[in-house]
């Protein structure tokens, strides 16, 4: 029967090219449009891990929560102590410190508020791949004195790479203490709203202002974002017995996770646009066929074949057609998702941003798999009700069709 069915679908050349078309295009529209989205989710997961975040953040118990009102009553006490035990799990690249302050930015002529964080600048450079300097250099550890300032920051004080700035700020005692920086450098992230506010120093000299060795997070960097929820369990049964918080990247950018649910939502929805558009189009030709093969179908039940074995052979053409049409349709798309993301697609920035992107074709495994079912599982349904429309035909009126 499976050889049947397989000769039977080389009988009308055109018919069954014009079904494979419709199935091959249903699929490699599958496979671009998710490997599309798939790209953009990965994209934002790097840039929100690799320019503010990093991969897990430690905090003492209650900063997450109430750290806003009262910074400097949440602090790590044995910042450097915590680090030096937690750099040595596995998976772990490196730990660094911040710490994190609201003041003033003065630079001769006016005064800006400012979201400030004090940094280890050579950890912070490996991490912040996903930041921009548009102008000068990133902190170092020697800039002990030095002051990375977001673009807003720069446009809104006029500042250049080498200007000097005095930044005043409130120590946890509630005294005002201040320090002159010189601008090294110019950022830009994947947020305008924290360029127009963040600056970074380097964590001695917001120590200094500050009057404290504490800090208020440590940030992990990891070798494999995948890897990200084992540290965390183990960073879990590690610090249980202590006063800690521990939070992931995706706990901390909410938005992140309801940018995949949009996105998942309108793939979810084009997934079924696509699955209706290939039954529709598979189903005509598949109707058509079935058709002008009544008399054939008449003849078969004439000669002793059951309905069923009849059924049986309509569908397992329909399967084969569908199995053949879908895997033409990945090998097509894999290609062209390929060639695509050999050439990039400029994007515009995002909203909340300055900064576009080159966008690739990321076919994960689970969106192949899901374009080749679908590819199959229309072909294989377009079948259905015109194979039993005609059995249910009295073999008399199917022999008709012979004449």
């Amino acid at each position: 029967m499976l050889k049947l069915a397989f000769r039977n679908l080389f009988r009308h050349k055109l018919r069954t090219g014009l079904t494979l078309a419709a199935v091959v295009f249903g699929v490699v529209g599958l496979i671009l449009s998710g490997g599309f989205v798939q790209d953009m989710l990965v994209q934002l997961r790097e840039s929100v891990i690799h320019s503010q975040l990093g991969h897990v953040q430690v905090y003492a118990r209650g900063y997450h929560e109430y750290g806003q009102r009262e910074p400097f009553r949440y602090m790590l006490a044995e910042p450097v102590q915590l680090a030096t035990k937690l750099s040595k799990l596995p998976g772990v690249e490196d730990v660094m410190q911040r710490i994190q302050f609201i003041g003033l930015l003065n630079n001769g002529r006016a005064d800006l508020p400012i979201i400030g964080e004090g940094v280890e600048p050579e950890k912070e450079a490996r991490l912040g791949s996903a930041i921009e300097i548009l102008a000068g250099r990133q902190l170092e550890d020697s800039d002990r004195y030095g002051m990375l300032v977001g673009e807003g920051v720069a446009e809104a004080l006029r500042l250049s790479t080498g200007d000097d700035a005095t930044l005043v700020l409130t120590t946890p005692d509630g005294a005002l203490n201040s320090l002159d920086f010189e601008v090294v450098g110019i950022m830009r992230t994947m947020s305008r709203d924290y360029d127009a506010r963040a600056l970074r120093i380097s964590l001695q000299a917001a120590q200094e202002l500050l009057l404290t060795e504490q800090a208020h997070r440590l940030v992990l960097r990891l070798t494999d974002t995948a890897a990200t929820d084992v540290l965390r369990d183990a960073l879990s049964e590690r610090l249980l017995a202590q006063e800690f918080d521990i939070k992931t990247w995706y706990e901390l950018a909410e938005f992140y996770g309801k940018s995949v649910d949009l996105y998942q939502r309108q793939f979810g929805i084009l997934m079924l646009i696509v699955l209706v558009m290939v039954l529709l189009g598979v189903a005509n030709s598949v109707n058509m066929t079935i058709y002008e093969r009544t008399g054939e179908v008449g003849t078969m039940l004439a000669l002793g074949s059951r309905n069923g074995d009849v059924f049986k052979l309509l569908l397992i053409e329909n399967l084969l057609l569908g199995v053949l049409g879908a895997a033409i349709g990945v090998g097509v798309g894999l290609a062209l998702a390929w060639l695509i993301s050999q050439i990039g697609i400029p994007m515009p920035p995002p909203p909340n941003s300055n900064s576009g992107y080159t966008a690739l074709i990321r076919p994960v495994p689970i969106l192949v798999i899901g374009a080749f079912a679908v590819g199959v599982i229309a072909t294989a349904c377009a079948a259905w009700w015109p194979a039993r429309r005609v059995l249910r035909m009295p073999v008399v009126d199917a022999l008709r069709q012979n004449m």
